[in-house]
């Protein structure tokens, strides 16, 4: 992509890159009262029906993952024009969402500046190996990349892993700020939830909060996932690798019915995001609406995204993700076509002979 589409695109979505306080507002009180609500709801409803509970605790996710998206647009200084209303918003949603604001700030703006990259891959991002790293790893990597990369372990106990154990500590590199933003969180997630349990007993607590936070969580999972994972996905090395190519052909548009778009934060439009991670939530379609070149994104709905799962490992030959099946075909041909050059050769030598 040429300089001067690059910065025409930047400057496409320029206009939607500004948080507009009403909207912020509407968006919270729509957000985080009825979750609220819903919560409470549930808790109460165990004198009546545990089944109802938990119909309560799954509409709830949604409201949970629509909770992220607030804190996700205070992670980038979009939500509100006040970088301090940001902050204190950020910190308030993480300790609703289980998310340390500062460590995910910035693990999170390292993903934008690195998304796609093939020699920057490793910090806030989905594990990816391409097709000459898993071929040369050995057995125990491929095992764990294998494990890793299997639905049941990323989507069922991968959200136990990210809010119990990589939510909850800090990196090595982290500064004071980040790491007692997570303290602070920690401590504060430690007083609710002991008052909780006090209040309500364990059982109640893991019916509501554990069922809508697991819920959440593992539906966040699969939208970061779907949104980076598609066969003809972007991958570049650092020297060929373009900022807004990343953004268009690296992130998906996930096509999602109305309620469905309202409750993820339209975070759909995850292209327009990456192009331009200022624009808020609430303008992302627009942005899309208005900006042609952007509506040329590989478009994916519920039914399509569901085939991401089969893909497994980067190609950068052909810039495609493929299969662990299409992986084990290509060295049976390929050993195939050496024994058979061998036998050939062989055959030649004889004959000359």
């Amino acid at each position: 992509m040429s300089k001067e589409k690059t910065v025409s695109l930047h400057k496409s979505v320029k206009p939607f890159a500004h948080a507009n306080l009403k909207k912020s507002t509407v968006q919270l009180f729509n957000t985080i009262p009825p979750l609220l609500l819903l919560w409470t709801a549930a808790y109460l409803s165990l004198s009546i029906s545990v089944w109802l509970t938990i119909g309560l605790a799954l509409v709830a996710s949604g409201f949970i993952v629509r909770s992220f998206i607030i804190f996700h647009d205070c992670t980038h200084g979009s939500f509100y024009q006040n970088s301090k209303k940001n902050n204190l918003l950020g910190t308030i949603t993480g300790i609703i969402t289980l998310f340390p604001y500062e460590k995910w700030k910035r693990e999170h703006a390292i993903h934008h500046a690195s998304s796609s990259n093939l020699d920057k891959r490793g910090v806030g991002d989905i594990w990816v190996m391409t097709v000459a790293e898993y071929d040369s790893a050995t057995k125990w990597q491929k095992l764990a990349y294998r494990l890793y990369r299997n639905p049941f372990v990323m989507f069922g106990l991968g959200p136990l892993y990210l809010v119990l154990v990589s939510n909850r500590i800090n990196r090595k590199d982290a500064r004071k700020k980040e790491k007692y933003n997570t303290y602070f969180i920690n401590v504060a997630l430690v007083i609710i939830f002991a008052t909780l349990v006090w209040t309500l007993g364990w059982q109640a607590v893991l019916l509501v909060h554990g069922i809508s936070l697991y819920v959440a969580a593992a539906l966040g999972i699969w939208l970061f996932y779907i949104q980076h994972t598609f066969e003809d996905s972007y991958f570049e090395e650092e020297s060929e690798w373009n900022y807004v190519k990343a953004a268009v052909d690296g992130s998906s548009y996930y096509q999602l019915p109305k309620i469905l778009q309202w409750l993820s934060g339209n975070i759909g439009y995850h292209h327009v995001h990456h192009l331009a991670p200022r624009v808020p939530n609430y303008h992302l379609e627009a942005a899309h609406e208005s900006t042609p070149p952007l509506q040329y994104a590989t478009t994916i709905t519920i039914k399509t995204s569901l085939d991401s799962l089969r893909y497994r490992l980067y190609d950068p030959e052909q810039k495609a993700f493929i299969t662990f099946k299409d992986f084990h075909q290509r060295k049976k041909r390929s050993a195939l076509s050496i024994k058979t050059a061998i036998k050939s050769a062989t055959s030649t030598r004889i004959q000359t002979k």
